[in-house]
C-alpha cells in the first residue's frame, strides 16, 4: 500500500465532546498517571452540541471509562524523549513512551465512573475519580472499559515495571482541617505521589502547587513530605 499522495488525505479535525473540571489547574501536581491517586475527583463536563442524553445512555452501567483527551499546552514534538522514569538521562523513541510532546498531542486516561448526573447547571455530566488531567482539559472522546477486552495483566511493560514508590506525607491536622472533607485525602494522595520534578532533590526547597482554591506549600527530605502551608489563593 503506498502513502497517500495528497497532503491533506488522512487528516482528521476533531472537536471537544467535553471538559474536564477538577482540582489541578497546573501540570506541577499532576499524578504521572491515571488511578495513582484514586481519590481524586473531577466531573467531565459535556460541550456544547453535546449535552444530549441519549448519548450517554447505558454508560451508567460501566464502572470505568476511557477519556481521549489533549495535551492542550504543548505544541511541539521530539522523535527522542527522556522519561522521568528513568532519571530523565536516557532517550528513548517518543513512541515507547507516554511523554507529552507527542506529534499529536492526544492522551488516553482509564477513569472511575462514580456517577452519571443527568441533571443540573452542568448535566449531563459524569462525575470520575482516578484522572490525571488538568482543569480545563478538553475531552475528544469518552469510551466504556471492557475488562474481557481491555485487561492484559500478562503484558510487558519495558522499562516502566510497576508504579514509583509514593512518599510519606505529613500534614498538621490544623492545616488540614481547612480543607473541605471530600479533598483531604486527594490532596494526600497527589502530594504522596511526589509532584516534583525527578531531577530536583533539595530539602531546602519549598515547593508551592495549587489545588483547587488553595496554594499548598511542602517541602520533602529523605521520603518524607511535609506540608508546612495552606492558604485560599
Amino acid at each position: 500500500m503506498t502513502e497517500p499522495q495528497h497532503p491533506e488525505e488522512g487528516l482528521l479535525t476533531i472537536r471537544p465532546v467535553a471538559w474536564y473540571r477538577g482540582l489541578l489547574p497546573e501540570k506541577f501536581g499532576l499524578p504521572r498517571q491515571s488511578g495513582l491517586v484514586p481519590d481524586l475527583a473531577g466531573r467531565v463536563e459535556m460541550a456544547e452540541g453535546f449535552r444530549q442524553r441519549e448519548a450517554l445512555r447505558g454508560l451508567e452501567g460501566f464502572s470505568h471509562v476511557w477519556l481521549v483527551w489533549g495535551f492542550s499546552r504543548n505544541h511541539t514534538w521530539s522523535t527522542t524523549v527522556r522519561p522521568p522514569r528513568l532519571g530523565g538521562n536516557t532517550r528513548l523513541g517518543v513512541f515507547a513512551t507516554r511523554s507529552p510532546f507527542r506529534p499529536n498531542p492526544l492522551g488516553l486516561s482509564l477513569v472511575e465512573l462514580e456517577k452519571v448526573v443527568w441533571d443540573g447547571p452542568h448535566g449531563p455530566e459524569l462525575q470520575v475519580k482516578g484522572a490525571d488531567l488538568m482543569d480545563g482539559t478538553p475531552i475528544y472522546d469518552i469510551k466504556p472499559y471492557v475488562p474481557y477486552a481491555d485487561a492484559r495483566p500478562e503484558a510487558r511493560s519495558g522499562f516502566a515495571q510497576g508504579a514509583d514508590g509514593t512518599l510519606e506525607v505529613q500534614c498538621p491536622p490544623d492545616l488540614l482541617a481547612r480543607l473541605p472533607e471530600d479533598q483531604r485525602a486527594a490532596l494526600l494522595g497527589v502530594l504522596a505521589q511526589d509532584p516534583r520534578p525527578h531531577y530536583q532533590n533539595d530539602p531546602d526547597r519549598i515547593y508551592g502547587m495549587a489545588f483547587g482554591e488553595w496554594n499548598v506549600k511542602f517541602q520533602v527530605e529523605q521520603g518524607m513530605v511535609r506540608v508546612i502551608g495552606l492558604e485560599k489563593g
